[in-house]
């Protein structure tokens, strides 16, 4: 298994992450959209946000996505990349993006389930591109780093050495 990278956004990377939000927003006439990370860290947010906790929305979102997949592995599925839940006034679009970002839509009367997927797909196909390069480049220099770490040179019977009684 290779070592996942730390996700890191630049300013141009956000800019063009919130330009896909925002589209998104108008394209789908939706209140609210949202980019976390699996972690639960908010990437970019878009849309109407007066009112609403979107620390606690990134932590709840992740959480949802987690134990969904735990729910999918269970009854033999990989995953369930798409998540739909209706209330009374505003409903929520949960899709997983390259596999590691997760786009929230809220949306309420003004727009509807198949007009938020439809715009979903094409935003969806966007964002992954971008977050291909983004990874790409994570990757890159996760590798470049790894020579240069001070820790590179130190081995196991190092550390064993130093914390010998």
């Amino acid at each position: 298994m290779s070592l996942m990278p730390q996700l890191v956004l630049y300013d141009e990377d956000s800019k063009q992450l919130v330009a896909v939000a925002e589209r998104l927003v108008s394209d789908a006439n939706a209140k609210a959209v949202f980019l976390v990370d699996k972690n639960g860290q908010m990437l970019t947010e878009a849309g109407e946000l007066v009112g609403l906790d979107t620390t606690s929305l990134a932590s709840l979102v992740a959480g949802n996505v987690a134990a969904t997949a735990g729910l999918a592995k269970i009854i033999g599925e990989s995953d369930f990349p798409i998540h739909f839940h209706q209330g009374e006034r505003d409903n929520l679009h949960i899709t997983l993006v390259a596999q590691r970002v997760i786009l929230v839509v809220i949306f309420d009367e003004r727009s509807s389930l198949g007009l938020v997927r439809l715009r979903v797909k094409k935003a969806g196909q966007k964002l992954s591109e971008i977050f291909d390069r983004i990874f790409k480049r994570a990757e890159a220099e996760l590798e470049d780093s790894g020579a240069d770490s001070p820790f590179a040179e130190i081995s196991d019977e190092d550390i064993d050495n130093l914390f010998a009684d």
